[in-house]
């Protein structure tokens, strides 16, 4: 484009669209825009300033400038025509050549490029060069591999979007279902902490009332005797009235009674009138405390439902799981295993000694014991330690150890305690009932544990889950 060009470029484009200037205006400032830009921009500016320098225009309905329309819209014209000229050009010179005027028939393998048969005629003694046709087929072919690489890669970017969208799907769930078992946790709490409070409460009335009626009983017999003496007063007060010879006739009862009720021990204040205020509030909290942990129990592993396959359910305090007759629509996150009825506990170990009861009942296929964190979740996994997984397998009546033994056992077992003392690197397998040793892998382990847990499918036969076993905090 010629410095001419260019300049007619500037002076015709509009300031605001930056395209070349439609039914243009020009407003008293000098300043030249398409039509519609100018009213659209005074619309959401709310007022009639110029984009450019803010001059504010007094014309409210500013009226075409068919001069420079003229001379706008021929330079668009000419210069869509030069640009299609210049394409035209160049795409014959990439397929002709420039001396001869006709399409190449060879193809340098070296320089990627066509070549012409007489001008590039050295490159068919030192380059390898192969006919146009054959190129294009084995170009096409590459090019089709890259295609397809393209479209995998696209489609395993769709594929992460829908996990994505099944993952938000998913969590939405989650939070409804979690924060309804929440409530319903704190409902029980708040039910007992009620039901302890009037307990509490009736206690504290009921002492009251025990404790007035003590009260009311001795204040009764007082006043009875407050009224017998008063009696006793004035009839003492009476016979001091009397004259001589009447009052020697009967000043001895009057004596004898009073000095019997003189003989009358002093009344005394019953002990523990009040109320016993340290009993009902010492130590409250803890007392209600200790009795809420009757009500409470203790998981030493809570499963992790984010890895669980989508055969396995859970139950909702996450302690037990069973294999079910269908399949959930779960997110496949990276955390899920896909390939077997596995889950992990959501805790892991990096150090320290840790064990726990997990309840088999007759299952007749499981496995339980510990995975590390890096274990394939998706692909292939075998019980033994080569994989990953350190555990004892059930499988058609027999207890399998991970280098595929058959471990004897004197009775069906109906619990596995799992041990783990990981700076010993030692995985051990109990019965509980008596501590009879099972079966203790032993290994160095370099990275976190998680407990792991696997269920087949029962079939028809009646099997409970296989659940972790609680105990009392």
């Amino acid at each position: 484009m010629s410095e001419k060009d260019i300049f007619l470029e500037s002076y015709l484009s509009c300031h605001v669209c930056s395209e070349t200037l439609k039914d243009p205006v020009t407003l008293i400032c000098k300043h030249s825009f398409c039509l519609n830009c100018l009213q659209q921009f005074w619309e959401q500016a709310k007022n009639t300033n110029c984009p450019i320098c803010k001059r504010k225009s007094s014309k409210g309905d500013p009226r075409v400038n068919f001069a420079l329309k003229e001379l706008a819209d021929s330079f668009e014209v000419r210069r869509k025509s030069g640009l299609s000229e210049t394409e035209k050009r160049e795409k014959k010179l990439t397929v002709v050549c420039r001396k001869h005027e006709e399409e190449p028939k060879l193809f340098c393998v070296d320089e990627q490029r066509a070549v012409c048969s007489v001008c590039d005629f050295p490159h068919q003694q030192s380059h390898k060069v192969v006919p146009v046709e054959e190129a294009v087929s084995v170009l096409k072919k590459h090019l089709k591999s890259d295609f397809k690489s393209l479209q995998d890669k696209r489609n395993k970017y769709k594929q992460v979007v829908k996990t994505y969208n099944e993952v938000i799907q998913h969590s939405k769930k989650q939070l409804l279902s979690t924060e309804r078992q929440i409530r319903a946790e704190f409902n029980k709490l708040h039910q007992f902490l009620k039901e302890e409070e009037e307990s509490r409460l009736a206690a504290l009335r009921e002492e009251e009332e025990q404790k007035g009626r003590t009260i009311s009983r001795e204040m009764k017999m007082i006043k009875e005797q407050i009224s017998s003496l008063s009696d006793s007063i004035s009839a003492v007060e009476e016979e001091l009235q009397k004259h001589s010879v009447p009052f020697l006739r009967s000043y001895k009862d009057t004596q004898s009674r009073a000095r019997a009720q003189s003989s009358v021990s002093d009344p005394q204040l019953v002990s523990g009138a009040l109320i016993d205020v340290a009993k009902h509030l010492g130590n409250l909290s803890f007392r209600v405390w200790e009795k809420m942990k009757e009500k409470v129990h203790f998981s030493p592993v809570i499963l992790d439902p984010n890895t669980a396959n989508c055969c396995l359910y859970l139950s909702h305090d996450l302690t037990s799981v069973r294999h079910g007759d269908t399949w959930q629509q779960l997110p496949d996150n990276p955390e899920r295993n896909t390939k077997y009825a596995n889950i992990l506990g959501s805790e892991g170990f990096r150090s320290g000694k840790h064990s726990w009861d997990v309840e088999v009942g007759d299952h007749p296929t499981w496995n339980v014991g510990l995975s590390k964190e890096s274990v394939d979740k998706k692909g292939e996994l075998f019980v033994s330690p080569k994989y990953g997984t350190w555990c004892l397998l059930h499988k058609n009546g027999k207890y399998i150890d991970g280098v595929g033994q058959t471990v004897t056992v004197k009775k069906s077992l109906q619990r596995i305690r799992v041990q783990l003392d990981y700076d010993r690197g030692e995985v051990s397998f109990y019965d509980p009932e008596d501590m009879t040793h099972i079966y203790t892998y032993r290994d160095t382990f370099t990275e976190k544990l998680f407990p792991h847990f696997s269920i087949g499918n029962a079939g028809n036969a009646k099997t409970s889950d296989i659940k972790i076993c609680q105990t009392e905090i």
